[in-house]
Formats: structure tokens, C-alpha cells, sequence
């Protein structure tokens, strides 16, 4: 069984459900998606079947919730960036089990004791713990699992991503504050009132050098176009790119982390 281990969270100081507007279609194209031992694992040590109802919060443009959606599952995005959930609307409106929700993590908008799995991909750093906490406990059927997903990239496997790191951190907008603060399955176990466990597994990107620049720019602490920094990425990525590349590709290493968490199955009156 894995170690507990640490996880950077952070408080932003602009709003979260904005910040990626500028960035849906590099976003949607660009970040990674989940190896097939993380659904493995949901399957086969959590007990998903295509029964469970999910709900997919902080669901960005589809990415997790699409995994869940081909299980069979009815999945809720709940999403509050509008291109977002646009881009998840699109990608996903053959599945007719997809539910696309304008809500956020402290206000889903769904039921009480609804739904058999709440899941945060990449998201859960963005929210109010606490109250996002309590809303999910809320909308969870007694005995429902929690999971808190994270695509873990690698600093320092390769010189390539630990150059990467390095210009980040140089010309990032808010990188250095992300890389800072932390939370443990301690936490979330205190926070939802059970046991959480952690489950790791390998993953990674290839890319040419659209892939790189596309995938530097879906990250909310990279400068944008006008703004002070983004030349010096761009020229950054060129360097790395340049140096590391082999047969015009690169590869960023991940781990993906699932953190879990099962229900009190009497859950204690408000």
C-alpha cells in the first residue's frame, strides 16, 4: 500500500471559476488524461459499477468525466466556467448519460443522497475545502466514495522536466505559491470524516512542439499573450524542446494520483 503522501493545493486570490476561460481550447487538446489502472482501480478495489451514479465536480471540459461516462455510469459535470462546460457539451452530447450542471463544488445544485461517487479531478485545490466537504457529503448516499484525482507531473525524472520546472517557476505567474502549500489523505480523511487511502500510477504525454507550447499555456500560471513572461516561456519551451527532443517528440512524465475515501453508511444528522 502506497505511503500517505503530500499534494500542493493552493488558495488562488482570483477566481477560479474564470481563470481557465482564456485557456478551453489548449485545455481540452493538451492536458492528460487518466491511465486505464486508475478506472481499474475504481472497478476492481472501490466497486464501481455502471449502476453508480457520478458526479464529476470541477469537470472542466469532460476529461474525467468522459472515463466515466464510457464505464456505462450516469455522470453529473458539475462545472462553473461556462467555455468550460461548453467545451465538455460538445465533446460529450452523443453520450446520453451525460449531465452537464452550472453549479460549483460548494453548491452543486443536485439532490440530497443522490449520487454513488463524488469525484474531483484536478479540481479539488480550487475549491473551499470545507464547504465543499459538506456539499458533497450532502449530495453522497450514505456509503457513497469520495475521490480526489490528480495527474502528478514529474520535476525532476528527466532534464527536460526538470527545465521546465525551472522556467515556471522563473516566469510563471503564481507557479511558486502552487508549488508551496500542501494537503495529506490525513486531511481528507478529517475533512470528510473517514478513512481516505492513496492509490499511484504511472502515466504520461508525448509531444511535438505544438503539444509542449499547447500544454504550457493550458496551465492558469502561465502568461498569456501581452503578458509579462510569456515570451520568455515561449522561448524557454523552444530551448527545452530543441535540446530533449527525439525524433521530434518529448515526453512529460506523471503519476496519477487517486485518493479515496468511503462513506459513513449512517451518516450523522445536521
Amino acid at each position: 500500500m502506497p505511503r500517505h503522501r503530500r499534494r500542493n493545493f493552493i488558495s488562488d486570490p482570483l477566481d477560479p471559476t474564470t481563470r481557465f476561460s482564456a485557456r478551453v481550447a489548449d485545455y481540452r487538446k493538451y492536458r492528460p488524461g487518466y491511465p486505464p489502472a486508475a478506472l481499474d482501480l475504481f472497478r476492481n478495489e472501490i466497486g464501481l459499477t455502471p449502476a453508480w451514479t457520478v458526479a464529476d465536480v470541477g469537470s472542466g471540459t469532460g476529461i474525467s468525466t468522459e472515463m466515466f461516462l464510457k464505464n456505462g455510469n450516469i455522470v453529473f459535470a458539475v462545472e462553473p466556467n461556462v467555455d468550460m462546460r461548453a467545451a465538455a457539451e460538445q465533446l460529450l452530447s452523443t453520450y446520453p448519460n451525460f449531465h452537464s450542471v452550472n453549479g460549483t463544488a460548494e453548491a452543486t445544485t443536485l439532490p440530497d443522497d443522490s449520487i454513488d461517487l463524488v469525484v474531483c479531478a484536478q479540481a479539488f485545490h480550487w475549491f473551499n475545502k470545507a464547504v465543499a466537504a459538506a456539499e458533497f457529503t450532502r449530495i453522497a448516499r450514505p456509503g457513497a466514495v469520495v475521490a480526489v484525482v490528480f495527474n502528478d507531473r514529474k520535476t525532476e525524472t528527466s532534464p527536460l522536466l526538470a527545465g521546465y520546472d525551472k522556467l515556471l517557476r522563473a516566469h510563471g505567474t503564481d507557479y511558486k505559491q502552487v508549488s508551496r502549500t500542501t494537503t495529506t489523505v490525513d486531511q481528507l480523511g478529517a475533512m470528510f470524516g473517514t478513512t481516505f487511502q492513496l492509490r499511484a500510477f504511472p502515466n504520461a504525454q508525448t509531444f511535438d512542439y505544438e503539444g509542449l507550447r499547447g500544454r504550457a499555456l493550458s496551465a492558469s500560471y502561465v502568461p498569456l499573450p501581452g503578458q509579462p513572461g510569456h515570451d520568455e516561456i515561449l522561448t524557454g519551451l523552444r530551448e527545452l524542446f530543441d535540446a530533449h527532443q527525439q525524433n521530434g517528440r518529448i515526453t512529460f512524465d506523471y503519476e496519477t494520483e487517486v485518493f479515496f475515501g468511503r462513506l459513513p453508511k449512517q451518516q450523522a444528522a445536521p
